[in-house]
């Protein structure tokens, strides 16, 4: 290995990346013309000697977060024209329309942390086209930035996101994969909500974590332990959804990495292990429209406009088609269990936890909506597509009085599939070839998993799990 003397590559210190990065993140969203940002950046690169590689991060169907690598002297000569194989990369493109390409979206560009990412290197995120050149229809991040750019520039809404992610902190690296030669997770601590000693394992990586989300320009509000043991909760100030769902994806890989380095795994699971709490996503949303928050109303009830009570309406009306892209394992079905917490009832709620949606305490500035039903492994880019999509363009009616009869979501991935697979409006809000490509990742996955869940967490639940790197496994079926 050749000395560290003879290498001088990039590496810059948190508080200067989180200058860089916050600046990054402005620019995006003061909507910079997107020309003028990607001229900025290449200039960057070729100025900038110590950057050796820049990663560039897709997303696919099922919410996979992919990388790869790229020379940086060849991406700058490359830019334009970046293949890769699309049969690889399950509910993309199959084998015989299997190139497809990537677009850099500069607008997207992070400084990394050298002690956690490799030093020399910058990361951007990039969306997916067809041979055609046009936008991939399986790939959300590039549908979610089209329809925000539609309806930004049709009469100024922006639409506003700030996720709850929870996840776990297991024992040993990779604890996912060898579940099935232990057949349990095992916990790194037991001390509960909002408990942990400063200098325990838990507190250690949720500090260092936050640390390094702190520098890559999320803009952190607070963090601590939660409920279930060994269980976390990192929250970060809400955004533009397109810059919240790219953070969600950034959140999530960096959590695994940091707990990779301290040979701990950081597990996304939604329930993980029977009889604690499970992990959810909970999805804050609102409008604006010229700095006007559009859910606010100081003499609606809860707080709420009319509009905030419409997207609620639109919302529960769809929620047995949109279960599946909210809750997308088998696992996920787990935590929709009411004994804790779980978030099953389709109904709202300023108090009831266990209500689909919640009305947070609010104000002028912070009136929103919560959808509590989304878990943690969940496609950031189709969830808050689909969301939007819904609250913006949304039908259908429901009774909002307060202890309306309420249906229940689906208990099992098997009737949630029925109902997206049945949905006309999945059809139209996805197109219809998107919803079978769906329906078959999702089937594929299912099938490979009991159909009755029981008590115990079984191992294929685990293995089979769109977030566990295990292509082996799948390969053999």
């Amino acid at each position: 290995m050749a000395s560290t003397a003879l290498r001088d590559f990039l590496e810059i210190p948190y508080d200067q990346l989180e200058e860089l990065n916050l600046a990054a993140k402005q620019a995006r969203l003061d909507r910079r013309p997107a020309d003028q940002l990607r001229e900025e950046r290449l200039a960057y690169l070729t100025g900038e000697k110590r950057i050796k590689a820049v990663t560039v991060c897709f997303t696919d169907l099922e919410g996979r977060l992919h990388m790869l690598d790229y020379d940086k002297k060849f991406l700058l000569k490359s830019a334009d024209n970046l293949t890769f194989d699309g049969s690889s990369v399950r509910g993309f493109s199959a084998q015989h329309e299997s190139d497809l390409r990537l677009s850099l979206d500069w607008s997207a560009f992070y400084w990394l942390p050298a002690d956690v990412f490799g030093p020399g290197k910058v990361l951007v995120f990039a969306e997916v086209l067809g041979r055609d050149g046009k936008a991939y229809p399986a790939d959300l991040r590039g549908r979610l930035r089209a329809y925000t750019e539609a309806a930004f520039e049709k009469d100024g809404t922006i639409c506003h996101v700030a996720p709850e992610i929870e996840g776990f902190l297991f024992r040993g690296r990779d604890a996912e994969r060898h579940y099935d030669e232990t057949g349990r997770f095992e916990y790194v601590s037991t001390g509960g909500y909002y408990h942990s000693l400063p200098g325990d394992q838990l507190r250690t990586f949720i500090d260092t974590a936050a640390e390094v989300q702190r520098a890559m320009g999320l803009g952190n509000e607070k963090d601590h332990p939660e409920v279930a043991p060994s269980q976390f909760e990192m929250n970060w100030s809400y955004s533009d959804v397109l810059v919240t769902s790219d953070q969600i994806q950034l959140y999530k890989l960096l959590c695994r990495q940091v707990a990779a380095k301290m040979d701990l795994t950081a597990s996304f699971l939604p329930k993980p292990v029977a009889g604690v709490n499970g992990s959810g996503m909970h999805t804050n949303l609102s409008l604006n429209r010229g700095g006007k928050n559009l859910f606010w109303d100081a003499a609606g009830r809860d707080g709420l406009s009319q509009a905030g009570w419409q997207a609620i309406e639109r919302i529960l009306a769809k929620a047995e088609d949109i279960c599946i892209i909210l809750n997308p394992s088998v696992n996920a079905y787990r935590r929709l269990d009411p004994h804790y917490e779980a978030p099953n009832q389709i109904m709202v709620s300023a108090n009831n936890r266990g209500a689909m949606v919640r009305i947070p305490t609010g104000n002028e500035r912070s009136a929103r909506i919560e959808v509590r039903s989304v878990a943690p492994d969940a496609n950031p880019y189709m969830v808050n597509f689909a969301l939007m999509k819904l609250v913006l363009e949304g039908d259908g009616t429901m009774d909002l009085s307060p202890g309306a009869v309420t249906r229940y979501l689906p208990d099992n991935i098997h009737d949630a599939i029925r109902y997206f697979e049945n949905s006309g409006t999945i059809g139209q809000l996805l197109g219809e070839n998107v919803q079978q490509k769906y329906i078959d990742v999702k089937r594929m996955q299912a099938d490979r998993c009991a159909k009755a869940l029981g008590g115990i967490v079984k191992v294929p639940e685990i293995q089979f799990h769109h977030e566990v790197t295990n292509q082996y496994l799948w390969s053999k079926f």
